[in-house]
């Protein structure tokens, strides 16, 4: 059986999926920050597939800049969860209200 575009949109709508249900279904900041990655990495997977079938670099190319902002994205993330656990001592995005006024 040959893994054909199908195969790869289907696996990234799955871990899309997965993605979006942790952001909203879960109020742990460290759960939601790894449903964002794995969000991004579905997207990743979709630039991946189409860049084969279209027989061009430029998902690939694409897929180096998502990976350069997933990057930076989690060296922000992790240090502002570190500090909001320092302040608050808790990672419950229901019990931090700092930005409320």
């Amino acid at each position: 059986m040959e893994m054909t575009l199908q195969h790869y949109l289907i696996l990234s709508a799955i871990l899309f999926g997965i993605g979006i249900a942790g952001v909203i279904i879960r109020r742990n900041l460290i759960v939601m920050f790894m449903s964002l990655e794995l969000m991004l990495n579905a997207v990743n997977i979709n630039l991946a597939a189409y860049s084969k079938y279209l027989h061009t670099m430029t998902g690939q190319i694409f897929i180096v800049f998502v990976m350069c902002v997933a990057a930076a994205e989690a060296a922000v993330g992790l240090a502002l969860i570190i500090s909001l656990f320092r302040n608050k001592a808790t990672i419950n995005a229901d019990e931090i209200n700092s930005l409320r006024g």
